[in-house]
């Protein structure tokens, strides 16, 4: 099999991907979002305390990102659309099993493990098939593929909590999980490009040696398309460890505001009716941020990485104030402006691991990202869950994810910082010697040269 198109359609069959991809963030990214709808009437029922309750979204995210480097290795031995039809049996396992509701650790291990694995099995093929298929419109495709998890929020958010009211928090994790089923359907569209992910195209975008680009081109063009291994070493280049950790820090916070958010509105004695759309509300402003900045993203007008931490920085400002609200309505504008921009981060930060690691390494670095980041979704809600045991108050979450954010952005300001000092280093080496001159008064003109008939003369 010759490798004979590597370039990506940019169109086409692509936008049934990205319509797919659009389906599979909804059914898993925006169950696990609006999950805080679960926390009050778990905790309640068996009489556990937050940080208690709150392993249950620890376990699936990090399971979620954990899960993450074996989806990636399981498409290069079959295909995308395998692995995402097995995440969306898991998903929907996870969610039945729950429904039997033993304990907490069954919830752990069902609700947790199960549909985190699922998850993972799930969004990491189809948001890495849609980078593959979309080149020119990649950050406009990558935003309207991840604009199913708002807009599907937008919807499960007043849905989940009429299916809790009818058939109890049990019924309502049977009736998600024959949902998720359609997680399958989904997976069947997503057809592999003939150089799709995770196979190494004839033609790369490494720099490669004065002399060898040319004979290492025809070796590449007549060489049949060869499974691409995971590239383990990329955690020793140190603009992927700064995003790595920019990642961490991140996942701590992210995760917390949609989980203590319904309880901190309870607190504060908003109506049950009120609260669900409070999520809709966070869905909706996070459904328009990302497909604006999907959009302000492809005009290339502003560096992504500069667009990232701009959003970051105005995250943290929002979680900072939202503590302040002491109604609902002051309650739904800072969780307005919070969804926002947390909406042109999630649409940005793929963008940005691309123009850290190159499109040739994408593949490993994503799924090792999510590994590396893993460690921030395990530790953040707990973590914000004993903080607010502590503080007997949902507001100090709020105040540690808004603060950790903070510390976030600046190693993106140090990323961007090494990534300038490289780009000026290689123009230094690139740039061309001074001519020797037998007169050293003239080494300070501009020497230019013009070419009559067989002679070049300086003038």
């Amino acid at each position: 099999m010759q490798a004979k198109d590597s370039n990506p359609p940019d169109g086409g069959y692509g936008w049934v991907v990205v319509v797919s991809a659009f389906m599979v963030m909804g059914l898993t990214a925006a169950v696990l979002k609006t999950f805080g709808l679960f926390f009050v009437e778990i905790q309640q029922h068996f009489d556990e305390l937050a940080s208690t309750t709150s392993w249950i979204t620890s376990v699936t995210i990090t399971v979620f990102h954990l899960g993450a480097p074996v989806a990636s290795s399981l498409c290069v031995q079959y295909t995308h659309r395998t692995v995402v039809i097995t995440g969306g049996l898991l998903a929907f396992s996870g969610m039945a099993l729950g429904f039997f509701g033993l304990n907490m650790v069954w919830l752990y291990a069902t609700t947790g493990f199960l549909q985190g694995l699922g998850i993972s099995f799930s969004w990491t093929p189809a948001i890495s098939i849609v980078s593959h298929y979309f080149s020119k419109k990649r950050a406009l495709a990558n935003a309207i593929a991840s604009a199913g998890e708002c807009a599907f929020a937008f919807i499960f958010g007043p849905f989940f909590q009429w299916l809790i009211g009818q058939y109890g928090w049990k019924g309502a994790l049977l009736i998600i999980g024959g949902i998720q089923l359609n997680i399958c359907v989904c997976g069947v569209l997503m057809r592999p490009l003939a150089s799709s992910c995770f196979l190494e195209a004839s033609h790369r975008e490494t720099e490669t040696p004065p002399g060898n680009s040319a004979s290492r081109t025809d070796k590449e063009d007549q060489s049949p398309i060869r499974p691409k291994t995971f590239n383990w070493m990329l955690v020793r280049r140190p603009e992927f460890v700064l995003y790595a950790i920019f990642g961490i820090l991140a996942a701590m916070s992210f995760f917390v505001p949609p989980l203590f958010l319904v309880p901190l509105s309870y607190s504060l004695g908003i109506d049950e009716s009120w609260t669900a759309s409070l999520l809709s509300i966070l869905a909706m402003v996070d459904f328009g941020g990302r497909l604006l900045c999907g959009w302000y993203a492809n005009l290339h007008v502003t560096k992504s990485i500069h667009l990232l931490a701009m959003a970051i920085t105005l995250i943290s400002t929002s979680l900072m104030l939202l503590p302040l609200a002491n109604n609902y309505l002051s309650l739904a504008i800072f969780t307005g402006f919070y969804g926002f921009f947390f909406g042109t981060t999630v649409a940005i930060h793929i963008t940005v691991l691309v123009d850290v690691v190159g499109m040739p390494e994408f593949d490993s670095a994503l799924g090792l990202f999510m590994l590396i980041r893993s460690t921030g979704g395990f530790v953040g809600p707990p973590l914000a869950g004993l903080i607010v045991d502590m503080a007997g108050d949902y507001r100090a979450g709020f105040y540690m994810a808004g603060a950790i954010l903070v510390l976030s952005a600046g190693f993106l300001i140090i990323l961007d910082r090494l990534q300038q000092r490289k780009i000026r280093g290689r123009k230094i080496r690139n740039k061309p010697e001074k001519s020797t001159l037998p007169y050293p008064s003239l080494h300070i003109l501009k020497h230019q040269t013009r070419r009559y008939g067989e002679h070049n003369v300086v003038v």
